[in-house]
């Protein structure tokens, strides 16, 4: 499996039915890049055809999960869309972009195998959006999460607002999404973000993988057809979802807020946002 593939933003093991997935940068706090982007699909439809792996654990190397969006390295894919005046060819490239991001994370969900992540550190906007698409959710109770996008003045739209209603319900997932706040791993437990939380990163990653080998013991296509009917109603409300969020993203996303979102974090100031 990815024999061929040299990956650079993920690294993947195999053992005992399991496979292993970490996230490894190379942006700082495994900031999501277009290595990552091109790695995550690739990685989940290989594993999804291999046969020997009954589940899957999704883990962060070092401190933290993600950071998110790593800006910097994806920023030549949205200038055109920050430029005054941007027209229709600008805002038609960005939802073939914006499809194509939204597919890498499209693959996790529709991958057959049970998925378990295990989340330490921060989580942060991308972060979300690939743990919604898995099953199984576990952190560590210091873990922090955060639907960010609406601080920098965008929509969020690679999943979290259509998967998460399902998992934490309408109200947590309105709170967090319109006000971006941080929560910490024993709230997302409360709130039922996450399963069960750990004192620490080592006690994540042995109840992650206890957890795999347990789902493992089960018979393979059951749990591939519990996945498949669990996710029969949702699956169409999520793909419509995300295809309202690319269009209303890309007709609406160009603004002088999200300019003023940009240049105070270049500035390293907080934003002055007035609607425009």
């Amino acid at each position: 499996m990815l024999e061929d593939e040299k990956l650079v933003a993920l690294e993947v093991e195999v053992a005992d039915h399991i496979a292993t997935v970490t996230l490894v940068g190379p942006g700082k706090g495994n900031a999501m890049g277009p290595d990552f982007w091109r790695e995550l699909p690739i990685v989940f439809r290989a594993i999804d055809a291999e046969e020997d792996v009954r589940a899957v654990v999704l883990t962060g190397s070092g401190k933290n999960f993600s950071y998110g969006l790593d800006l910097p390295a994806m920023a030549p894919n949205f200038a055109p869309l920050l430029a005054d005046g941007a027209l229709a060819k600008a805002r038609t490239e960005f939802l073939r972009h914006l499809r194509g991001l939204q597919d890498s994370v499209n693959a996790v969900a529709e991958c057959r195998k049970p998925i378990v992540s295990a989340i330490a550190g921060w989580c942060i906007g991308g972060g979300v959006d690939v743990v919604a698409a898995t099953d199984i959710r576990l952190s560590t109770v210091d873990a922090k999460f955060s639907v960010r996008e609406v601080k920098v003045a965008i929509v969020a739209d690679l999943g979290s607002l259509q998967r998460l209603t399902g998992i934490i319900g309408d109200g947590h997932l309105r709170e967090l999404a319109l006000t971006g706040k941080d929560i910490d791993g024993a709230y997302a437990e409360k709130i039922g973000l996450v399963n069960h939380t750990y004192a620490d990163q080592e006690s994540l990653l042995t109840a992650a993988r206890e957890l795999a080998a347990e789902l493992a013991t089960n018979p393979p296509l059951v749990v591939q057809g519990i996945k498949d009917v669990l996710d029969a109603s949702r699956g169409p409300q999520v793909t419509a979802g995300l295809r309202y969020v690319g269009a209303w993203n890309a007709a609406f996303l160009p603004s002088r807020d999200l300019q003023e979102a940009v240049q105070s974090f270049v500035e390293r100031r907080s934003p002055d946002f007035r609607g425009e």
